[in-house]
């Protein structure tokens, strides 16, 4: 989803506000001219079909030809032997999952336009998932596309940038704090289960530390953004573009928080849907668990799904393989019996990233078609951050 949420994640996946790119960059983006009207259907989806038919691919290569060869064919024939009940369970929270998701797109993105509504909210999460899977490392093809359709419907750059930070700020601020109560409540015997130190104070630090990071902002944008400058001006080439790139992020960092601030006191409560998004991702593995065995403890549970989601960093093509052995080993790490983990795990990746590739595709096709109508209707004026950061309560309706 998601993040992830799910961190799949453009949903539930980590981001990072500096995979942001220039329109011309982007996949099938706005470097595509007039001639591409005139290209056959398959030629002006290619990326798309690609996606859809390395899926095809890849399920077949891990469900007929891995068990074969690793020997888990005994344990992926126990996905057949599921309770079918606790399996279809899955398929609504994962609808939940994502339409949360969705309400807290439109929640920060949403204007009084109506252009980013219910449907171009729906269009670019789902899209952004699809991107994600094709550039799996943290999340970077989903923010992409997301800016791309974003500028196309007519709000500024510094607008997309600054409201793109404040929203991952409040969707991996969840994942941050999981990982900081999760983890030290463990290790402190606070919640049942096992407490393996570097799976529970080690990912509480991680979390803790990124929270103070961008807390620290508000106060230490501008000195870092100096001491970063300088650096910049004695450096040559390369050196010099790096840190000219670092530069950016304090005041990026400050900007968002500013927002999420600012967001969280005009009584618009949108934000909270971060916490469904990531809350029935997890119910998904649990009711994972459940279809083939006993679960484990909830703070096992929640603790074993953030580490492992944080394999989705790693650029595995696809983004496969990244999530599925960081939660197993999460799993087995807190003790969880590793038949069960494996079986538990592909069940809940199955339905969490396969089953919705189907209609992502159908929403990236969509969405080029809304983002052509934006372009050919554009918006007389576009929003300015300082207008849309005022948070007249509740957005206007779309």
């Amino acid at each position: 989803m998601t993040s992830d949420p799910g961190g799949e994640g453009a949903r539930g996946t980590p981001g990072d506000g500096r995979a942001i790119q220039s329109e011309a960059d982007l996949p099938n983006g706005p470097s595509a001219g007039a001639a591409e009207d005139h290209k056959s259907f398959l030629a002006r989806h290619k990326r798309a079909a690609t996606m859809l038919l390395l899926g095809a691919v890849t399920f077949g290569v891990v469900y007929y030809v891995l068990p074969q060869i690793v020997g888990l064919g005994a344990t992926l024939r126990r996905l057949r032997s599921g309770n079918p009940w606790w399996l279809a369970l899955c398929v609504p929270l994962e609808a939940l999952s994502i339409a949360s998701y969705m309400a807290l797109f439109r929640g920060i993105f949403g204007s009084g336009d109506g252009r980013i509504g219910w449907r171009a909210s729906y269009q670019i999460t789902m899209a952004g998932a699809a991107a994600t899977k094709i550039f799996a490392t943290a999340g970077s093809g989903g923010v992409a596309l997301t800016v791309w359709a974003l500028r196309a419907s007519g709000l500024t750059a510094a607008t997309v940038a600054q409201e793109m930070v404040c929203f991952e700020i409040i969707n991996y601020g969840v994942y941050m704090f999981a990982l900081a109560i999760g983890g030290f409540g463990l290790w402190f015997g606070l919640f049942a289960g096992r407490a393996p130190f570097w799976l529970t104070v080690v990912p509480a630090l991680f979390g803790v530390a990124v929270i103070a990071f961008v807390l620290m902002m508000h106060w230490v944008a501008g000195p870092t953004e100096g001491f970063l400058v300088r650096h910049e001006r004695r450096a040559k080439g390369r050196r010099a573009r790096w840190w000219h790139r670092a530069a950016s992020v304090p005041r990026s960092l400050e900007a968002g928080l500013d927002t999420a601030v600012e967001l969280v006191r005009s009584g618009n409560r949108t934000w909270l849907f971060a916490l469904p998004a990531w809350g029935f991702e997890i119910a998904i593995l649990w009711a994972s668990f459940r279809a083939f065995g006993p679960s484990p403890p909830a703070a096992v549970l929640v603790m074993g799904f953030y580490v492992g989601t944080l394999g989705n960093t790693l650029p595995m093509p696809g983004g496969i393989g990244g999530v599925e052995g960081g939660m197993i080993g999460a799993f087995i790490g807190f003790g969880v019996d590793g038949s069960l983990a494996v079986i538990a795990v592909l069940a809940y990746r199955t339905i969490t990233y396969w089953l919705p590739l189907l209609p992502e595709g159908i929403a990236y096709l969509r969405l080029r078609h809304t983002v052509e109508d934006w372009r050919a209707h554009p918006a007389q004026a576009p929003e300015q951050a300082s207008k849309r950061t005022g948070m007249e309560g509740a957005r206007g309706p779309a």
